[in-house]
């Protein structure tokens, strides 16, 4: 009978303690998901000439708008593991029903993309704003004209709610939950658009690649993904687990049709379809030029 009456004080006092636990995190992320910014973002010449959405479009392309806004950036479920992690939706960004177009005014438009933050001042969520902070003046203006260029796509998307686990992973660093905590929102719009065949115009665009590759660019695992989800490959010209033994043509190859100089098929988790097959010839060097320029590193250190 004692040992029965210690194990349930035992059990109680874990419930006891998990709640506590559960009520600070809890608190702790509330507050910084919940955190306002005060940022006035710097205005932009947006011109509305074909030339410019059609840029634009190129631009939406190549960095994956539509990967997660959806087709015709109608918007779509990004993620979709709630109660216990997450559900994420990425906005319609259009002006038919439930969509931001309507409403949204040009400073919206750049604070959005640029800083992570609303409307309401509040972080966005998973918006990979640190991957377009750095795109040039001209780049991030031609992107917002072709946005504000879409016909009108009606959503019914359901509200973001971040579980227990995402919110704990957070709190350690492990989730990219809020962009606005990642971007320097004094920084100047830089001025000019790299061209031409260069590591400056490869570097621009690998960043597009950080967000799954890591910062590195060495790959692995990503912070907060799930055992089950596909292991980004190593990019750097490691011998044994990158790029090392691929040429230029191998590269093209894989971003173009989607196939290893193995005889592999890349994983559809790597947009080769929707982004890197729509690149020109000029981005694609660029990007093999920067790629090759990176120290070998084993596949993992991201």
């Amino acid at each position: 009978m004692r040992i029965v009456i210690w194990l349930v004080r035992l059990i109680l006092a874990v419930v006891v303690i998990v709640v506590v636990a559960l009520g600070v995190v809890y608190a702790l992320s509330a507050r910084r998901i919940n955190k306002t910014y005060d940022v006035q973002p710097a205005s932009l010449s947006i011109s509305t000439d074909e030339t410019s959405v059609a840029r634009g479009q190129h631009i939406a392309t190549v960095r994956g708008c539509m990967d997660c806004h959806g087709a015709g950036a109608g918007g779509a479920i990004f993620m979709d593991a709630a109660p216990v992690f997450a559900r994420i939706s990425a906005s319609n960004l259009t002006s038919g029903k439930g969509g931001i177009g309507s409403s949204y005014s040009d400073a919206d438009w750049v604070r959005s993309i640029r800083h992570g933050i609303g409307p309401d001042q509040k972080s966005l969520l998973f918006m990979p704003s640190a991957e377009f902070a750095i795109m040039s003046e001209q780049d991030l203006a031609d992107l917002i004209a072709y946005l504000k260029s879409l016909p009108a796509k009606d959503s019914d998307l359901p509200p973001n709610s971040v579980g227990p686990i995402a919110r704990i992973l957070t709190l350690a660093g492990q989730f990219p939950l809020l962009p606005a905590e990642e971007v320097d929102h004094k920084a100047a719009i830089p001025g000019g658009t790299p061209t031409g065949v260069s590591l400056e115009h490869g570097e621009y665009l690998a960043i597009t690649c950080t967000g799954c590759h890591g910062t590195g660019l060495s790959g692995g695992p990503i912070p907060g993904s799930f055992a089950s989800d596909p292991v980004p490959a190593n990019l750097t010209p490691d011998p044994a687990t990158g790029l090392g033994n691929w040429s230029e043509t191998d590269f093209y190859k894989a971003m173009r049709e989607g196939q290893t100089p193995e005889g592999k098929t890349l994983d559809p988790f790597m947009p080769w379809q929707s982004i890197t097959s729509k690149m020109t010839d000029e981005e694609l060097s660029s990007l093999w030029l920067y790629l090759q320029s990176l120290p070998a590193q084993p596949k993992g250190g991201r």
